[in-house]
């Protein structure tokens, strides 16, 4: 799993290519994204959005010292259901 650190005061952009695991040419028809654990002012999704091939999500906030799963899962056209998750650890910079 790919570990990412973020300020608390911060609101970044995360994406992730679905193209190279499905070459097929099938597409993106549906995206929802997930923070565990669900906290007070701990790390929160500000925004997202997804092309054909590409899921993104805007975290903000969180509490400096905890570390969270940010997880993207996705429906392609062709029925299949995958997911992908990051670590996002939040520290003061």
């Amino acid at each position: 799993m790919t570990m990412m650190v973020k300020d608390p005061g911060t609101r970044i952009d995360f994406e992730i290519d679905w193209a190279a695991a499905y070459p097929d040419g099938q597409a993106i028809v549906a995206s929802a994204w997930a923070v565990v654990p669900d906290e007070e002012g701990g790390l929160s999704i500000a925004g997202s959005a997804h092309d054909l091939t590409q899921a993104t999500v805007t975290l903000a906030t969180g509490v400096a010292g905890h570390v969270y799963r940010v997880t993207n899962r996705v429906t392609m056209s062709d029925g299949q259901i995958d997911e992908r998750s990051v670590a996002v650890r939040v520290e003061e910079r």
